[in-house]
């Protein structure tokens, strides 16, 4: 189940219908927490919830909480429904505790996923192999997580973007290949292998990210690693 950017106010505003709602959805979010699949669910939440502040904080709709496909048209039109409920006392109050309430239910299945989070985070090992060069935006990883042998080879891309209040660095990994760890075949001689036969980067920066337990890879150990790997490159 999903939510809409402004489902709280979507439909018949009534505290007992919303509250249902969101009970449904928190569920399914918690669900997916309890098999340790933290995305795309933990982003989601957090979304929601910084969505539900920023409307209580306002008191107005701003056009980037919105649906980007809504053209001009729409968005004024509902602009012009949000005016009438403000000037309704009752309808506003219902507001407030539906999305009081929304808030403090959000805030503790974000704690529970953060817990999850942090837990990955400190297993969680990153380590260059061999020399490294001076630019680092782009390279391989050589990851490798629970008692498996294999190693699964990305090339990453960081790259940079802007914000209107701030900038981010965002990162693409794409897999390459796979290949068996061993005593003979150690992550030295897999970057050498990999350098040779790619040919693309002739002096790559190449990071080894081990995680010692087996959790869900895609939803789990994938983006907590690469959020890891873009922290590690700009310390």
């Amino acid at each position: 189940m999903t939510l809409s950017e402004t489902w709280f106010m979507e439909g018949y505003i009534d505290f007992e219908l919303q509250k249902y709602r969101l009970l449904a959805y928190l569920h399914e979010v918690k669900k997916c927490f309890n098999e340790t699949k933290l995305y795309p669910q933990l982003s989601d939440i957090i979304f929601h919830y910084n969505n539900l502040l920023a409307f209580r904080k306002n008191k107005q709709v701003l056009q980037d909480q919105f649906p980007k496909k809504l053209d001009q048209i729409n968005l004024q039109r509902l602009e012009i429904v949000y005016e009438n409920m403000l000037a309704d006392d009752e309808l506003m109050q219902e507001l407030e505790q539906i999305t009081q309430y929304a808030i403090d239910e959000m805030k503790g299945t974000i704690s529970e996923g953060a817990e999850i989070y942090e837990f990955v985070e400190k297993k969680l090992l990153i380590e260059p192999v061999g020399i490294m060069p001076l630019y680092k935006n782009e390279g391989y990883v050589f990851l490798r997580y629970g008692d498996r042998p294999e190693v699964r080879i990305y090339n990453y891309n960081i790259t940079l973007f802007e914000h209107k209040d701030a900038r981010y660095k965002g990162i693409k990994m794409e897999y390459i290949d796979s290949r068996t760890k061993n005593l003979a075949n150690t992550y030295e001689q897999i970057k050498l292998d990999v350098i040779r036969s790619i040919r693309t980067l002739p002096n790559p920066a190449v990071y080894k990210v081990e995680f010692p337990l087996s959790v869900p890879f895609n939803e789990t150990l994938l983006p907590v690693a690469k959020r890891m790997l873009v922290r590690h490159i700009a310390e």
